[in-house]
């Protein structure tokens, strides 16, 4: 989706309108689907406070059970990156919006979501009661999947592997290398990285390195305390990237 204004969505190249997809939304319905997400990305070229009120108001009006916030990372290999890093204007680059105001929308669409029935779960994600993506929540939570087909990536126990790229190598059933081992290290980085995208957080540890850096990070704002568990802040969901390198950083996940 991205955007419910056709303004914004022609800036980056799309050819849908709000029309259209508010009739696919409609068509999928009649067709008995009823688990739909929208997704709508905060800082598209030509977007104001006010436009972007108007899409968090259509994707609530849509009656979707679940949407998902994207806040626009600009690669600076792209073109359009190339033209915001020269200060040009091609490409509506001189119609970005700035970092804080992209950040106030991103805050803006949490509170408004969560007001109107959608409440936030994950960094990027909100749904309606009983609609969360369990799909997703393998990841974040490090259930066992597996991934089938060209490139699929899988994890079982404590062993990760990922199937080739390269379309010869799978047709002659050269689909997977040898299974690289998931080190208790790693794992528990990952358990707290991706543990803390969610809203619920992670089981305060009781002991060791990690702990006293999240107290600082407590103390900062960017996290908080609830009972037994800790999770980020508004603040921290927003920084999230800060709080992840300054967890590594300060060594907190030393054995």
């Amino acid at each position: 989706m991205q955007s419910f204004v056709d303004q914004e969505s022609r800036a980056v190249g799309r050819f849908h309108t709000k029309d259209v997809c508010l009739a696919e939304i409609a068509r999928l319905r009649s067709a008995g689907v009823q688990e739909i997400n929208v997704d709508l990305i905060a800082g598209l070229p030509h977007q104001t406070p006010e436009s972007w009120r108007i899409s968090l108001e259509q994707a609530a009006a849509a009656g979707v059970p679940h949407a998902s916030i994207y806040m626009l990372e600009v690669d600076e290999e792209s073109r359009l990156g190339r033209e915001l890093i020269a200060g040009g204007v091609r490409y509506h680059a001189h119609h970005v919006p700035d970092d804080g105001l992209v950040a106030e929308m991103y805050l803006e669409a949490c509170e408004f979501l969560g007001n109107n029935s959608i409440p936030q779960y994950e960094i990027s994600n909100f749904a309606r009661p009983g609609h969360a993506s369990r799909h997703n929540l393998k990841y974040w939570k490090r259930f066992p999947y597996l991934g089938l087909g060209l490139d699929a990536h899988s994890m079982l126990g404590d062993r990760r592997f990922q199937n080739t790229d390269d379309l010869n190598a799978y047709l002659k059933g050269n689909a997977s290398p040898d299974p690289v081992a998931v080190s208790p290290h790693e794992a528990s980085e990952e358990e707290v990285f991706l543990g803390l995208r969610l809203n619920e957080g992670i089981l305060l540890p009781e002991e060791g390195p990690v702990v006293p850096v999240m107290q600082q990070l407590v103390r900062e704002g960017l996290m908080q305390l609830q009972g037994d568990r800790v999770a980020l802040t508004p603040k921290g969901r927003l920084l999230s990237n800060d709080v992840f390198t300054e967890l590594l950083g300060a060594g907190a996940f030393s054995l």
